[in-house]
């Protein structure tokens, strides 16, 4: 199915590997133009050379406003204007409210959270000028009516990322600017691969992982590339405040 996104200008964080890697690439062989940003630069820089000349590097914190607009910029001057932003910059930790370092708990929620506000503040302006676009969130399906333990900062902000999706969709959709959300269950990343290594069972560690899910498995980066490929696409052109859930039914388990 064509998703009509040739030569659409596409903004994609937390690029540098998983989710967000694996959707730079779709966009490209979509046929879009993709900045790979990056908190880890080197990581980036890797993917867009894999991706080619339609494909640039930028290496971005997402909670620090000077960032998110140079990145921004970047993508205008590179490629002419921006289309599409894709917000997957993320990162987690343990801790319950009583456990959770302080320090530990405003990261969490700057780059999950307020690196969605930061990137789609200075993204929004540039779609503006193109007649509108997309903007596409990545939240989690714990942020339905669910949650996981000793994850509270995690499940805060994707849970104000859910939020934050539908007041940004209304605050928007007059500009022709959609905005989305896709709420992923357990994907297999490098974060389980290290997690593997530090368990004492890996095996009844991967059933345990199965078993969050009917399906009794695991979704893969692709899984999720192909759902924020289809929300940023034209083809999802009446999809406004929607949280897309990619999860093998464990939101419903």
């Amino acid at each position: 199915m064509d998703m009509h996104l040739k030569d659409k200008v596409v903004l994609v964080t937390g690029a540098g590997a998983g989710i967000g890697a694996a959707t730079a690439k779709l966009f490209v062989e979509e046929g879009a133009k993709v900045v790979v940003a990056d908190y880890l630069g080197d990581a980036a820089g890797q993917v867009a050379a894999e991706l080619g000349e339609n494909a640039r590097a930028f290496t971005v914190d997402v909670s620090k406003a000077e960032d998110c607009k140079a990145m921004v910029d970047f993508a205008v001057a590179e490629f002419g204007g921006l289309d599409v932003l894709v917000n997957n910059a993320g990162r987690g930790s343990l801790g319950t409210v009583e456990t959770q370092d302080e320090d530990d708990w405003r990261s969490i929620i700057d780059v999950n959270l307020t690196g969605v506000y930061l990137c789609s503040k200075y993204a929004v302006p540039a779609l503006r000028k193109r007649g509108g676009g997309a903007i596409v969130n990545t939240a989690s399906n714990i942020a339905m009516a669910m949650a996981i333990k000793d994850r509270a900062a995690y499940v805060a902000a994707k849970g104000g990322v859910a939020s934050l999706t539908r007041a940004m969709a209304l605050d928007f959709a007059a500009d022709n600017i959609r905005v989305n959300s896709v709420a992923p269950g357990v994907i297999w990343s490098n974060y389980y691969n290290k997690m593997l290594t530090q368990v004492a069972d890996p095996e009844a560690f991967k059933a345990g992982l199965r078993a969050r899910a009917p399906s009794n498995s695991w979704g893969e980066p692709d899984d999720i590339a192909s759902a924020i490929v289809w929300l940023a696409s034209d083809r999802a052109r009446f999809a406004v405040g929607t949280m897309l859930t990619v999860d093998g039914g464990a939101s419903i388990w």
